[in-house]
């Protein structure tokens, strides 16, 4: 049976949310860490010491502030990126002058993931700024760089939009894009790398769990290996405008590495890619299972 286009972007956009739901369940604990390791690096001296003193200070809830703008965060990224991805599949299967229904080289579908993500940045960038905002909230206090912090999603929305307008929710966004971009190439390049490894010339469709949570981890490190100095650049952005106008990213890159060192770029590497394995598998993983469920719900009828 033939799906057309409409209820095949539904079911991508439904898949979509399903991982985005599975990378933040599995992941949050470890994205707190990196955001507060990028924007704070001389508070901590690694991932345990940023544990042992998040939990003595704030308790076992300071490990999922940002949960719901990172939920929000995940849900619309991944529902928008994996509904984007499918509409330029076939964009790329176009200017290559294939069939429709041909598959992909892994190449063509990282471009097609790349092309992707610029869309899906429309949508993150917002909710991540809150997200990464709240992880950091208990430092900026402790810093002096803010006298009174947020503690709710409100809070931080409305303080956001007092101060800066609508607009301040898009502070970040070239450096969202610079990483976006250039990462989803390697993301899902990497993904469908390793899955045509594990099915040694069968069909891809065929492959077990274990491959696909192995796939999505190998995308997910490719991601942040590629781009995890950019990441680094667009936390302190959106975390640190709460005090004062920030510079933009090529300033801010500057400041960093005049002042720092270049390895303040890679400060919260390590909870970063043990996330990105665990939350990555899980999303590929979920959107996979759930995408092939609703096919096969729709060719029953």
């Amino acid at each position: 049976m033939r799906i057309n286009s409409a209820i095949q972007a539904a079911i991508d956009l439904t898949a979509g949310a399903a991982g985005g739901t599975a990378c933040v369940v599995t992941g949050q604990p470890f994205d707190t860490a990196k955001v507060k390791m990028q924007t704070f690096p001389s508070m901590y001296k690694g991932l345990v010491d940023c544990f042992v003193k998040t939990y003595k200070q704030v308790g076992f809830r300071g490990f999922y502030k940002g949960t719901t703008p990172a939920l929000v965060a995940n849900i619309a990224e991944n529902s928008v990126l994996f509904m984007c991805y499918g509409f330029c599949q076939q964009i790329v299967r176009r200017i290559v002058g294939v069939d429709r229904k041909t598959k992909l080289s892994d190449l063509q579908n990282a471009a097609a993931g790349s092309f992707a993500s610029a869309f899906a940045t429309l949508v993150l960038c917002p909710t991540e700024l809150v997200k990464c905002r709240l992880q950091a909230m208990h430092e900026m206090q402790l810093s002096g760089k803010i006298i009174q912090g947020h503690n709710t999603v409100w809070s931080v929305v409305k303080g956001v939009i007092q101060k800066d307008g609508p607009l301040g929710f898009y502070r970040g966004l070239s450096s969202t894009l610079l990483r976006e971009v250039p990462g989803y190439f390697f993301f899902f390049g990497g993904y469908e790398l390793s899955r045509t490894f594990f099915a040694s010339g069968r069909s891809k469709d065929e492959l077990g769990p274990i491959p696909l949570l192995l796939s999505g981890g190998f995308g997910g490190s490719c991601l942040w290996i590629a781009v995890y100095p950019v990441d680094c650049v667009k936390s302190r952005i959106q975390v640190l405008s709460m005090a004062g106008k920030q510079t933009g990213f090529m300033g801010t890159f500057v400041t960093v590495v005049r002042t720092e060192g270049v390895l303040a770029l890679y400060s919260g590497l390590t909870p970063t890619m043990i996330r990105a394995f665990v939350a990555n598998g899980a999303l590929f993983l979920a959107y996979e299972y759930s995408r092939k469920l609703l096919m096969k719900q729709i060719d029953s009828y």
